[in-house]
């Protein structure tokens, strides 16, 4: 079984561990696509050039960044340019022969370009124009089994690779969460999210209250309903890495000695495929046999 591992990029995440963990697993035979975040790296890139982060809320109260162009261009130096090598580095002197990838190598992610967004300002619905953004449409999985059947391992980052309305690619931001999910529905990954907590908790500010697993409907809402803040969009990608075929979701710390080995053997908040309501059943109000 393959394992997709996402490390956030929050300041609070120690990826040191995930590192080491990553080795470990590798040299015990077990294959891993890594993957990684890397927004406040961006800012601060951004703001040490003179230049503020733009962030917009959708009409769906979802926060997420503006790419403008000179934004874009900073994305790229610093996600597949600076954070990316950074970590393939890092995991050679683990002893892991590790191969950067950016979404664009290949044709790795796919998706069409969006230029414009619809926002949300002082409560009126706008459409800002000139966005860099795109959602992942497809995912290049032969690329990735066939470094991973050689002993690579692979360490992806956005951005990926924009279709345009007329033609032609543009690469563009897309979220790293929702990146990583789609690898791993494509590759039927589990799939481990570090992050600077330990998990999904009922009460967001009590980490007692951590919710260890959901594997119904009904408890995949009570998830959906405890989720604030950043952690809203990291139930999206995990519901959307179930939805693409991936074998389960953890959602952990990554400031632990074995995060990956930790989070697979339960300790985080894990979502299993059967949270998915059957649709047709639904509809239908029959239950699924």
């Amino acid at each position: 079984m393959t394992t997709v591992v996402k490390i956030g990029g929050a300041r609070a995440v120690d990826p040191e561990g995930a590192l080491a963990d990553v080795a470990s697993l590798v040299e015990d035979d077990e294959d891993v696509v890594l993957t990684h975040g890397g927004s406040t790296a961006v800012d601060e890139t951004l703001e040490e050039l003179g230049e503020e982060p733009v962030y917009v809320e959708t009409p769906g109260g979802v926060v997420g960044r503006f790419t403008d162009e000179r934004t874009m261009d900073v994305f790229k130096m610093v996600m597949p340019g600076k954070l990316n090598t950074d970590l393939v580095e890092s995991l050679h002197n683990e002893g892991v022969d590790a191969v950067g990838l950016s979404g664009t190598d290949g044709k790795l992610l796919e998706g069409k370009r969006k230029s414009a967004v619809r926002v949300k300002e002082d409560g009126k619905k706008k459409i800002k124009r000139g966005d860099h953004s795109g959602t992942i449409e497809s995912v290049n999985a032969d690329l990735l089994e066939t470094l991973l059947s050689n002993g690579y391992t692979p360490v992806v980052s956005v951005p990926v690779l924009g279709r345009e309305k007329e033609g032609g690619y543009t690469a563009v931001n897309a979220d790293a969460d929702r990146a990583a999910a789609a690898i791993a529905g494509a590759l039927e990954a589990d799939l481990v999210v570090l992050t600077d907590v330990s998990g999904i908790y009922e009460d967001p500010d009590d980490e007692s209250t951590r919710i260890d697993s959901a594997a119904t409907p009904a408890a995949f809402d009570a998830v959906k309903d405890a989720a604030a803040g950043f952690m809203t969009k990291k139930v999206m990608a995990a519901e959307e890495a179930l939805e693409g075929g991936a074998a389960s979701v953890t959602v952990a710390t990554a400031n632990a000695d074995e995060p990956i080995t930790s989070a697979l053997s339960g300790d985080g908040t894990t979502l299993e495929p059967s949270v998915l309501a059957d649709e047709a059943d639904t509809e239908t109000g029959e239950t699924a046999q």
